[in-house]
This record gives C-alpha cells, structure tokens and sequence, in this order.
C-alpha cells in the first residue's frame, strides 16, 4: 500500500503553488519554464495499520444518516484504500445525482487519457486570403488574455500576438477567422438549471474560451460571463495585435495552412487541480470533450460523456451504475453510484494508475483550500480539519461529498456521501452534517 504526499499535506503541511508558471510558445522568442512529470511522492505506510470493520463503522455512522438535514435521501460508501474493500454501505450502489463529485469522475478520465503532462495547443495560421489569420482554440479554457488572469499561471494570449507580429514581419492583419470546431453540438448540457449561463456559474461550451468565458479576468466562481467565448476571445485577440478594426468572424482552417505561432497550456495536472480545488464548472466540461477527442469522436456531451466511462473501464474502474451526462455534474440527469466515486478514488491511491495522483493532489483540504476553506468549523467537524480532503457538490435538493481520510490509526480510507433529498434552503445544514461524517471516519478506529 501507497500513501501519496497529499497526506502530508492533510497532516499540516502546505503545498507551494508557483504563480509565475506561463505558457510556452512556439516559436516561442525564449523559451518558458520547464515542467516535468509529477514526482514520485509516494511512501510506504505502516501495513501493520487496521482498517475499520463493518460493525464499528455501522455503530459510528448510522445515527449520523438519519440527521434530518440531509433529507431522506442519503447513499454512502466507505472503502479501505489499500485493498479496495468495501467497508461501510448504505445504498452504495444507487445511482445518485452527484453535483459536483462528479467532477472527479472526470478528472479520473482525461487524467488516465491524457497523463497529466499533456498540454493544450492554441495556434495562429494563415487565412485563405492575404490580411487574413485564423485563431484556432485547443480546448485550453485557462486562457489568459495577459497579465490579468482567472487562473494563475495561464497561458497568454498577448505573447501570442507578439509571435504573431514577429511571424508576418509588418502585415496588416484585416481578418481574424475563430475556429473553435474541436468541440461541437450543444453548447450548454442537458438537465442544467435555467440560470447556468445567465448567473454566471458557467459559460457555453467552447473550445476557444479565455478566462473560463468571464468578461473580467477576476477568479470568482459566479461572475458575469460571455454568450460567445470564441468571438470575445477573437475581438480581444485583434487589439493585442495592434488590429483592432479588423474583422472577426467564426470559421475553420484552411487545410494545409502555414502555422505562424502556438502557445502551450500549463501541464493538464495544473488544470484539473484548477478544476478540483474550486470546482469550476467551466474546466469541467472543456475536460469531458478533450476525452472524446482523444478517443477520436467528435468533442460533444454525449461522446465525452460515453468516452469517459469507456476510458474508466479500460482502466479496470467498476462502472456500475454510470450515467454521466456532463463533466461538471451540474446535470440533474446525471446519475453515478457512491461506490463508483470510492472505487476510482481507491485507485487514485494505489500504484496501478500514478497519472491519478493529480487526483488527490487537487482535492480541497478541509477548513484550508478551495471549496473547503471554509468547512469543517463546528465542534462536531472539527477533527477532520486537514485530515479531510474531498471534492464538494452542491444543487438546489443536493450535497454531497466524496474524497479520502486518514484514520486515527493510520489506516487511509476512501468515502462518498450524498444526500439527494435536502430540504429546501437546507444547504448549509446538509454540508455541515456531511462534514461530521467525514470527520467521524477521521477520528475514529471503528473497530
């Protein structure tokens, strides 16, 4: 059995986050930082640690899921991430609306598709017509238009611009043609509430966005965001490039079109850490198209969202009960089994799929990062604090929360827990009575 750093970090320690990361370019004038492949920080544990048993996790968790904050509705799976053993069970093999837990199904996937070495390629080409470039959109929605970013360490699209200049050597740029056709169809998915786009949770689905299809370039979750990622990106781009009156169109390539510059994202790992820490919903469903590109399908819900449960089978994850619709898990139609969750985060521990570290590393660590900075303060909760590292999801009706612990005695356990019948404006309860499940698995032998 393998424990990763991220206990470490659950222990107390602190993870440095390098904000001076850019993207590279090519032909790039100097060259960008190097990224490596993810060190091996994986360290023996003490094997001679027991896990719990059944009976002690059913006498310390069955009171717990009849709080009548979470409703009528509760699936839970608790598993001993050495063996992958199931250990606790209440409805585990119920397909649930997940929310946003669903976003480690997916970061499971285009990590085990992709490695998270890969990086995204946005390129510049020429036009069929002399005055005429094309800005092509690589799935990379971490863009940045320059300094001012969404997502530290985005690549920028002003450096671009200025390999651009140097590539046409004084040619008046007249047309910016968008080419965002790596992904197609719907724009917005299935079963997303009304107010998606138009509350500022998510932008449509593009594969030329910058800033995660905000106006501004400001971090916030909810925040005013653009109707046409590829044309607001395509109007900004003329002005860095001293063009701004020129045309700005949507089309596609030229076949055999002359490259003039390309830009590389920050490694996949930054991005689904991104994705996982604050949960964006924009990320999201740019990494579920990128799954069906991989497996050469056009780049649509209904692929990525196919192609996903295809790449976990390949990987020997149980996908009982899989029915995933998007990648953000703002679908209410989305249905996965609590044991789906615990199975592919047990394996996220072990050693057969090291390209799922990212996976853990980007799970929010209770009451200090991302979308858990501020759980996890009651007394009831209060012995999960950095000892708990999950991912969040919360819709009107649903919380949830699945990720991983580390008992008292040492022993490393993976669970999922969610609630699919919160009462009405009971979300800060049902969070709350989800928190001092996970804490309870954190404080106790349960044997």
């Amino acid at each position: 059995m393998l424990v990763t750093d991220v206990l470490w970090f659950v222990r107390g320690g602190a993870r440095e986050v390098d904000d001076a990361r850019v993207g590279v370019l090519v032909p790039a004038v100097a060259a960008g930082p190097v990224f490596t492949d993810p060190p091996v920080v994986l360290d023996p544990d003490d094997d001679s640690a027991e896990p719990p048993t059944e009976a002690g996790l059913t006498t310390a968790l069955t009171s717990l899921l009849t709080d009548n904050r979470l409703g009528t509705s509760v699936a839970v799976s608790v598993r001993d991430a050495e063996t992958g053993t199931a250990l606790f069970s209440r409805n585990s093999d119920t397909p649930v609306t997940p929310a946003s837990t669903a976003k480690t199904v997916t970061a499971a996937g285009v990590l085990l598709a992709y490695g998270p070495s890969y990086r995204l390629t946005t390129k510049v080409l020429r036009g069929s017509a002399p005055g005429e470039i094309v800005l092509v959109g690589g799935g990379d929605p971490t863009l940045a238009f320059d300094e001012r970013n969404s997502y530290p360490g985005a690549a920028r699209l002003d450096t671009l611009a200025g390999a651009v200049r140097t590539a046409l050597k004084g040619e008046k740029v007249t047309k910016i043609v968008v080419d965002s056709s790596l992904f197609q169809g719907d724009e917005t998915g299935l079963g997303w509430d009304s107010d998606i786009v138009s509350g500022g949770y998510a932008a449509p689905v593009n594969a030329l966005t910058v800033n995660g299809g905000r106006t501004d370039a400001i971090p916030k979750h909810v925040t005013p965001r653009t109707s046409t990622p590829d044309l607001f990106a395509g109007q900004r781009f003329a002005e860095l490039l001293g063009a701004g009156d020129a045309d700005v169109v949507r089309g596609k390539a030229p076949g055999q079109a002359q490259q003039l510059a390309e830009l590389k994202s920050p490694p996949l790992s930054h991005i689904v850490d991104a994705m996982l820490q604050e949960s964006d919903n924009v990320i999201a469903e740019s990494m579920l198209r990128l799954i069906a590109v991989k497996k050469g399908v056009p780049g649509t819900f209904a692929n990525g969202s196919a192609e996903l449960k295809t790449v976990l089978d390949e990987a020997g994850i149980d996908t009982s009960g899989y029915g995933m619709v998007d990648g953000s898990g703002l679908s209410r139609l989305n249905r996965v089994t609590p044991n789906l969750l615990t199975g592919l985060l047990a394996a996220a521990v072990g050693t057969k799929h090291p390209q799922l570290r990212t996976l853990l590393a980007g799970l929010p660590v209770a009451s200090y990062s991302g979308t858990l900075a501020d759980r996890f303060e009651g007394t009831s909760a209060i012995a999960g604090v950095g000892l708990v590292r999950a991912k969040t999801g919360t819709l009107s009706g649903v919380s949830s929360l699945a990720g991983m612990t580390v008992t008292t005695d040492g022993r490393i356990l993976t669970f999922a827990a969610v609630a699919n019948g919160v009462p009405a404006g009971g979300t800060e309860g049902a969070e709350a009575a989800l928190d001092q499940i996970a804490a309870t698995l954190a404080k106790c032998g349960c044997r």
